[in-house]
């Protein structure tokens, strides 16, 4: 088995000021290739979980590794290079356009001072395509629907060719097409080897399109693994503190409450 590209292992975090320890002892492995989904109810630390694996945030014990490396030993601009990160509600201070904020992705491949070159150019056109974004590379950013804006975030992420893709519940401002788009981009990032990891307190988006899930609660990790053994009807009671039924319908897994 290959190692995972993300472990934690005796987690402990709490945020300053605060008397509340947020995760204490939380271990978790997040295998490689894989599209995971981090699963629970709001408050259960799903979006805190991605900024410690990230950096945002530093544990007061305990150690994260990404690829078999501990975080603190990557450098930021290494770290663009390796992560990915989609956040839920971004602000972007700036008037830029479409294509020059997708370039800000290809940032950690420059010199400091540089400008994009013609086939970082390239790169971002290519994600704006893949995205359904290309008639959109001249706009401002602040003249798109919420949607369009959102979808503009994952092609930003998309353009640092990350290792690791982190998505903090990326389909909340779509509407259904763009939803199943960006879940398409996710099956497509896990096709090329692109470990990727969401967030989402949607049991039946989960089952839609990760292989993994781990179901959080109160920031405790209730279970991981593969997605047919962790969505149970127990399980998700359990994670959600409400009677959950699961049924299968046409081959497809479908969450009831």
């Amino acid at each position: 088995m290959n190692p995972p590209t993300i472990s934690l292992s005796n987690v402990a975090f709490s945020y300053a000021g605060t008397m509340h320890t947020l995760f204490e002892g939380l271990s978790l492995d997040i295998p490689p290739g894989t599209t995971t989904a981090i699963l629970g109810p709001n408050g259960s630390g799903k979006t805190t979980l991605l900024h410690l694996i990230l950096g945002f945030v530093t544990p007061s014990d305990g150690v994260v590794l990404l690829a078999q490396r501990p975080r603190q030993h990557y450098s930021r601009r290494d770290l663009g290079k390796l992560i990915g990160l989609v956040s839920q509600n971004e602000t972007v201070p700036f008037n830029f356009t479409v294509l020059d904020y997708v370039l800000l992705g290809r940032a950690p491949h420059l010199q400091l001072l540089q400008t994009p070159r013609e086939a970082d150019i390239i790169v971002a056109q290519d994600v704006l395509a893949e995205t359904g974004l290309a008639h959109l590379q001249d706009r401002s950013i602040q003249s798109l629907s919420g949607g369009e804006r959102q979808l503009v975030m994952v092609a930003r992420a998309l353009a640092q060719r990350p290792r690791i893709l982190l998505l903090d519940e990326p389909t909340s401002h779509l509407d259904l097409g763009n939803k199943e788009l960006v879940l398409n981009i996710i099956r497509r990032q896990t096709a090329q080897g692109v470990t990727t990891v969401f967030t989402t307190h949607k049991p039946d988006l989960a089952a839609s399109v990760a292989a993994f899930v781990v179901l959080m609660r109160n920031g405790t990790v209730l279970a991981a693994g593969p997605t047919h053994e962790v969505l149970t009807a127990p399980n998700l009671t359990q994670t959600y503190g409400v009677p959950v039924e699961v049924v299968e319908v046409a081959g497809h897994r479908v969450i009831l409450s």
